[in-house]
């Protein structure tokens, strides 16, 4: 009888702090808790020398290694043969019996007082005593790999966890998933980016005594949304807590003075359904009476004995905690910690002109705030661009995708049309770039080389270099952070800019174009690229972008928006004029969802869900899609089938949106809902231009004033849509400009329940502030 012996077996109570190498990560913090006293649930660990005695048992350990010595990652093809094989051999090898004798007697007395047990000396007695009269556990089977759990690199979500498991045969069964989960294709794709040797990283496994919670959620030992040190925030929902963990509802969320220990803010949601154990193992989604998902989750007694929790996690490990608890009847327990890995620094500065300036040359629509001061150069042809270099201010009639690499050398931007759904107003307010549009003369009464000043906030450019003020983007630090029952997130094209942007007080990125990625860091057609058998570096291109910001806001969610580029912006890539026809109306043309199901394109739709799939196998399971300028259900339905075949299945940690920006969507918005989707975002600018029949980039009927979304008519589309998707529980947000410009827009979404709504980032604070006096306003009226 050997069940407490420290290399196999390992309890919770005999966890030191220098036993990583022996124990893992999530276990190694599970011990600390332990030791700490906390309510931390009963359990033991299958050590890491366990798994090596399997691996050297079963002749596994070369034949491991030799697989992966060679194995190039960026081959996503035979990185996921790689890991089949290896995960195969793993679950069909045998495990020696002493270790599953000792996993089936640990498991078995995981009810009674081990350690009386011990004292007494009456193991086989009490093995007995178990098994005549006590239920045997439900527990939880959790991965604990060397290298996760740590500051350097939490490795979260890279191994398996198991719910609900019951029984030592199926435990038994269990560790060896968890044991063959180290080896998916995610997992060793992300310790070869990480430069963590394959030989070096090993698995424990945790058995953990499950919490049957009534109540579960997460807890920050610091506002993780502002980086303020002085507040812990609590999320709660009813049921187990991997809907909180994976996202997938809205908790409530409550936040705490750390100092006082009172609460602050509450954040009380409507919350539809839960996840319950299911009797025969595994979870089962359970539907919540309305009355009962109305509730606040948690009473503040309970609020209050977590914050306590936190603080005596904090002090203990030096350093901002994120922890995972849950409430079972009137007992709370702690079930993981883990260091806070995405804390950043605040970021400076929009500045401004002081008034009064200096002469202004030209007065137009502020499109994107800020203050540039350069020469002139003005780009009247194509062949023009090459002349703008870093610092100059860019004036030309209108930009285009053509004109990004330029624009991203500029300091500011001027355009003699458009508005503020312009694509010179879009990309550069996502690339944080000043910008006055439509000022109908720039061209011509700017000169060559003369040094400006461009006001993006007042619409203005003067003559020569103004002083600026600063005005800090973020807010006043002694202002009050708010939290919103609508989502805030934030549009983001640039990969770069993340580092600008990414302490701003945002939910995710709700919007994340590949058009920037391509036209920026790619230039070439996607079929030019297959042609050429570039393909490869196509994919690694799109997934490092897409990777830098995923990284960045990691747990955030990142909406990643597959290309929508028309026919005449494809034309102007490199080798685009092979592939392209030429079409009089491109706009709304051959474009979006279209491209994805023709044959002609399929190939190089196939090259973006590659990239997606690399990243979330590197790690990034915070990455989501959307389908942009969707036309048709049965377009739809062809597309996700594509996505499947590419190995990107909708999932509860996968999720797929659709643009709802054709008038074909809010005319029978229940159609597009019902399909195996998760959700919209609502595309006001094309959604505008289809509903009015206006050209966006007309700059002649945008200074008329008919491009307007909050036009009677764009109104109720847009009300449909939400009212439409909101039936069938699915998420409803909203990326188009509208609700970055007028405050008007967003009062109407918020007050007609959406989601969230995607801003830019220079009206993510703004943005918040506004919904949540909307909010408090809607509570008062109930009240």
């Amino acid at each position: 009888m050997r069940w407490f012996q420290i290399s196999n077996i390992v309890w919770f109570s005999e966890i030191q702090e220098a036993d990583l190498n022996l124990v893992g990560g999530k276990a190694l913090n599970l011990g600390v808790m332990y030791k700490l006293k906390l309510p931390v649930p009963p359990g033991f660990v299958v050590s890491i020398e366990a798994f090596k005695d399997f691996l050297r048992s079963a002749g596994l350990k070369d034949k491991i290694l030799k697989k992966l010595e060679k194995l190039d990652v960026a081959d996503t093809k035979l990185l996921q043969e790689t890991s089949s094989d290896i995960q195969k051999m793993i679950l069909e090898a045998e495990m020696p019996s002493l270790l599953k004798e000792e996993i089936k007697e640990a498991y078995e007395v995981l009810n009674v007082d081990r350690d009386l047990a011990r004292n007494l000396g009456q193991v086989q007695s009490l093995l007995g005593l178990v098994m005549a009269g006590r239920d045997l556990p439900w527990v939880a089977v959790r991965s604990s790999a060397n290298a996760e759990d740590q500051d350097q690199a939490s490795f979260a979500g890279q191994q398996a966890t198991f719910l609900n498991v019951r029984g030592a045969e199926n435990v038994i069964e269990t560790v060896k998933k968890c044991w063959a989960s180290l080896y998916t294709a995610r997992a060793i794709y992300y310790r070869v980016k990480n430069k963590f040797p394959q030989e070096r990283v090993f698995i424990a496994v945790v058995v953990q005594r499950m919490v049957n919670s009534d109540i579960a959620g997460v807890m920050f030992s610091v506002n993780p949304a502002t980086n303020n040190e002085s507040e812990i925030m609590i999320e709660a929902a009813f049921g187990l807590g991997e809907a909180v963990v994976g996202g997938e509802l809205t908790p409530d969320t409550y936040l705490i003075d750390k100092s006082q220990l009172t609460v602050k803010q509450k954040k009380i949601t409507k919350q539809g359904w839960a996840y319950m154990r299911e009797e025969r193992g595994g979870n089962r989604k359970q539907t919540l009476t309305p009355e009962k998902g109305a509730k606040q989750k948690l009473t503040d007694d309970e609020i209050v004995r977590l914050a306590r929790f936190a603080i005596i996690l904090e002090k203990n490990y030096g350093k901002p905690q994120d922890i995972e608890w849950a409430v079972e009847g009137v007992r709370v327990f702690i079930v993981q910690t883990r260091p806070v890995t995405t804390l950043s620094k605040k970021e400076e500065e929009v500045k401004k002109v002081d008034e009064p300036a200096g002469k202004v040359l030209v007065v137009g629509l502020g499109a994107s705030p800020g203050v540039g001061v350069g020469p002139v150069k003005v780009v009247r042809e194509m062949s023009e661009l090459s002349k703008v270099e870093k610092g100059d201010v860019l004036v030309t009639k209108m930009t285009s995708p053509d004109f990004v690499v330029a624009m991203q050398k500029a300091v500011a931007i001027v355009t003699d049309e458009g508005g503020l759904t312009s694509h010179a107003s879009i990309v550069s307010r996502e690339m944080g770039i000043p910008a006055v549009v439509g000022t109908e003369k720039a061209t011509s009464l700017l000169g060559e080389g003369e040094i400006v000043t461009v006001d993006g906030a007042a619409g203005k450019v003067y003559a020569g270099s103004v002083a600026a003020k600063e005005n800090d983007l973020i807010e006043e630090e002694e202002e009050e952070e708010l939290v919103t029952k609508t989502k805030v997130y934030m549009n983001l094209g640039e990969p770069e800019q993340i580092e600008k942007y990414k302490t701003l007080p945002f939910d995710g990125i709700g919007l994340m174009r590949l058009e920037f990625i391509i036209l920026s860091w790619i230039g070439k057609h996607p079929l030019f690229m297959i042609k050429n058998k570039k393909e490869q570096m196509y994919v690694e291109k799109l997934a490092e972008g897409i990777e830098k910001i995923a990284k960045t806001v990691f747990p955030r969610p990142v909406v990643v928006r597959f290309s929508d580029f028309k026919t005449n912006e494809y034309r102007g890539l490199e080798g685009g004029g092979q592939f392209e026809p030429v079409e009089e109306n491109p706009m709304i043309g051959w474009r979006g969802v279209s491209r994805y199901v023709s044959e002609e394109f399929k190939e190089a739709f196939v090259l973006e869900c590659r990239a997606i799939k690399r990243v979330r196998e590197a790690g990034m399971v915070n990455v989501m899609v959307m389908l942009p300028f969707v036309r048709t259900t049965s377009e739809v339905e062809k597309v996700l089938e594509i996505m499947r075949e590419e190995g990107l299945q909708r999932a509860d940690d996968f999720k797929v949106w659709l643009m709802a920006e054709v008038p074909a969507v809010a005319l029978i918005p229940e159609e597009f809902a019902q399909l195996d989707i998760d959700g919209a975002s609502i595309g006001s600018n094309d959604l505008t231009q289809g509903v009015l029949c206006v050209d966006r980039d007309s700059g002649k009927l945008g200074r008329m004033g008919y491009f307007d979304e909050r036009n009677p008519a764009v109104l109720k589309a847009i009300e449909n849509i939400i009212q439409g998707f909101k039936k069938f529980g699915k998420t409803v947000s909203i990326c188009g400009q509208s609700v970055s410009v007028y405050a008007e827009m967003t009062e109407f979404v918020v007050k007609n329940g959406i989601t969230s709504v995607s801003v830019n980032p220079d009206v993510v604070v703004k943005t918040r502030k506004l919904i949540a006096e909307v909010e408090r306003s809607a509570r008062n009226v109930k009240e």
